[in-house]
């Protein structure tokens, strides 16, 4: 197979905490998978990623500890570099955003957009906080969603129904940096037009991609196109980024939107001078394959925004795929980083020294790829113990001790094969097409589980042969035996590296692939049947895995705990102010009634949205709401509830939404109707 260029992405994380295994498994891992394999291939590979160090969520947590940006940019960045380098991530690159060959490359891609008049400029008033005397950046304004009632949605989104929300949209918005009530202010900014580019992303995605992009990347897709596209601000008034490199601009910088994926450029142009080679090529050949690993949240920016500035710019390859995955959640609850909810990896990596590949494994065996997946210490757990233990752990241990009980550590000379150890290697050869099938389509999962069933057929071979009494009745046979089973533990060391890269080292030195003249390749498993020649000495067995016990997950879960409960100790502190005094007349204005839902059903290709028919006594009308994560359809019908019925309708996905039900939250974070004591006719007002 002739070589071919590759250059994967992975989402650059924002330099405002560690990574946890909600990153790892999204993005991290599947990405790290495929590139450890084509690199296997012997395919010209550039693994790509870095700090994304610009952006509100920097400035954000600066102020809340008291520090310079800089200061939270560089700890976090050297936190988070450094546990991938001990995860054994292998990026060929890890840079970081405030670096200057950045700045550099993202100035010149503002200006040649700039210049081509690519970017529109308009006057618009947005929020401002005269006691800061700043504009607010999305996330420095907080508000009630508009959508779904959550009284902590940002300018930008809203975390609980996953709407995008303009900061102009909140209900009763607030500065978040003093508390107060923002004033709207005019500025000016640079915006993408994206619905000039709506004729070129129809006919790229929705018809160039229709069968090969994942189903949840197509959709997401699809829907923003079919709302129709509007102009995208590219600038931001903020003292934290690169500044705009045009003349009136003062004060402005780049929106991290903007900024941060041209961070797979430069940190591509960082790594090329590095190692004395040509960057271009890997952006602008025609020939190179281009792959974004992301996480579901970042679908828009990779597949509608990043592509329209490489459009625009004109010199850029735009990108085959886009895998993303969806999100991993943690004992039944959201991963959160404001609320310690997570397992992080710098913590991991302390708490369980040498597993990474306990946790890589666990983590693509519970890959999200099609729905929101969980992770537990009672899973991670089980997977170590039952499968790698029990199957990986135990065929390839079992055929080092013997060989080395039986023949001293040198490999016997086969005799006259039988059926059945021309099945099991026919079978391991058929394994490397499978594999890659797999991982070609991105199922990881489905690719991890083919590589355990490779150790299982190992295990069932051994067993059903038994070369433990075999060798009493029948030495020439059990040569065979043990031939056939070295054969297969050497294909697990290479076929392991993509998923297990600690592991497959490990097994390779016990097999002593560097002794060998030529070494087994991929390719070589599936065309060979000979990987581990006779008279070829292997080194002593050790343990690939421990077993995990009880005791050190009793001590993750205890953790957890402790974090669930001071978490609730600081809702109950920490309660909401209330909001300003209103007058009698101000609530007067609020029609609440008592209605009840007719029908339900998922908004498709949106996780979220429920659409629903209301009797609210007045009529029956449609209300679209950010809670398919706490309700199923089917447990909504019949429901009483309380409806806000006066509330200016909104469409939502091409939806018109005419009201808002009111929902609570508890110390969980799950959603709870606010609800009338009673069965009360619909249209009954609530006062």
């Amino acid at each position: 197979m002739p070589s071919k260029r590759y250059t994967l992405t992975a989402a650059l994380p924002y330099t405002n905490g560690p990574i946890h295994i909600g990153h790892l498994a999204g993005v991290y891992v599947p990405a790290d998978i495929y590139a450890r394999y084509q690199r296997l291939q012997g395919h010209d590979v550039a693994f790509i990623c870095g700090s994304d160090e610009h952006g509100v969520a920097i400035s954000m947590r600066a102020k809340k500890e008291g520090v310079s940006p800089k200061e939270i940019i560089d700890k976090y960045h050297h936190v988070i570099k450094k546990s991938f380098e001990e995860f054994g991530i292998s990026f060929d690159n890890y840079s970081r955003t405030s670096a200057k060959i950045h700045h550099e490359t993202a100035s010149d891609f503002f200006k040649k957009l700039y210049d081509q008049n690519d970017f529109i400029e308009e006057v618009t008033e947005q929020l401002y906080d005269q006691e800061a005397d700043q504009f607010l950046a999305d996330r420095f304004v907080t508000g009630t969603c508009p959508v779904c009632g959550h009284t902590e949605a940002y300018g930008d989104q809203c975390e609980n129904c996953g709407s995008s929300l303009n900061a102009t949209d909140l209900i009763d918005p607030k500065s978040t940096i003093t508390g107060a009530v923002p004033s709207l202010k005019k500025t000016k900014h640079w915006f993408l037009p994206l619905d000039r580019y709506e004729g070129f992303l129809k006919e790229w995605i929705l018809k160039g991609h229709k069968s090969d992009w994942k189903p949840n990347v197509y959709g997401q897709c699809k829907s923003w196109i079919d709302d129709g596209l509007k102009p995208r601000a590219v600038t931001r008034d903020l003292d934290w980024g690169i500044p705009v490199p045009v003349k009136d601009a003062q004060g402005k910088v780049l929106y991290v939107w903007f900024d941060a994926p041209i961070g797979y450029i430069s940190s591509t142009k960082e790594w090329a001078e590095r190692e004395g080679t040509d960057w271009e090529p890997y952006w602008k050949d025609q020939n190179t394959e281009l792959y974004h690993f992301i996480g579901k949240d970042n679908i828009v920016f990779h597949c509608i925004i990043f592509p329209s500035m490489l459009k625009a710019h004109g010199d850029y390859i735009l990108p085959k795929n886009v895998p993303a995955n969806e999100f991993l959640n943690l004992e039944g609850n959201k991963l959160s980083t404001s609320k310690n909810w997570a397992v992080w990896l710098h913590e991991y990596l302390v708490d369980f020294p040498d597993m990474q590949d306990v946790l890589r494994y666990t983590l693509t065996a519970n890959a999200p790829e099609t729905k929101d997946n969980d992770f537990t210490w009672k899973d991670f757990q089980a997977r170590n113990n039952n499968e790698l233990v029990a199957i990986f752990g135990n065929f390839v241990n079992r055929v080092a001790v013997l060989t080395h009980k039986y023949y001293e550590g040198s490999i016997p000379e086969p005799s006259t094969y039988t059926s059945s150890d021309e099945a099991a290697l026919r079978a391991l050869q058929s394994y490397p097409k499978t594999i890659a099938d797999s991982l070609g389509r991105f199922r990881f999962r489905e690719a991890g589980q083919e590589l355990m069933n490779l150790a299982r057929l190992g295990n069932k071979y051994l067993a059903d042969e038994e070369p433990w009494k075999l060798i009493k009745t029948d030495p020439e046979r059990t040569k065979t035996v043990m031939f056939v089973a070295l054969q297969i533990a050497s294909a697990l060391a290479v076929l392991s590296e993509p998923f297990l890269p600690f592991t497959s080292n490990k097994l390779k030195s016990i097999l002593n692939h560097t002794a060998l003249g030529s070494a087994p390749t991929w390719d070589t498993i599936a065309t060979s049947a000979m990987l581990l020649p006779s008279n070829h000495t292997i080194n002593k067995a050790e343990l690939l895995f421990r077993k995990i016990e009880d005791e050190e997950i009793a001590a993750q879960l205890a953790k957890l705990e402790a974090t669930k409960k001071s978490n609730e100790q600081e809702m109950t502190t920490n309660i909401t102010p209330q909001k300003e005094t209103i007058t009698y007349d101000d609530f007067s204005k609020l029609d609440l009634r008592v209605g009840t839902i007719l029908e339900a059903e998922k908004m498709p290709k949106a996780d979220k949205l429920i659409v629903m028919k209301v009797d609210t006594g007045l009529d029956t009308r449609t209300i679209v709401s950010g809670i398919a994560e706490h309700f199923s359809p089917e447990e909504l019908v019949g429901k009483q509830v309380t409806v806000l019925v006066n509330l200016a309708a909104r469409k939502l996905r091409g939806v018109e939404s005419q009201g808002m039900i009111l929902l609570a939250e508890d110390a969980d974070g799950r959603l709870i109707f606010v609800n009338p004591d009673d069965a009360t006719a619909n249209g009954s007002q609530i006062s």
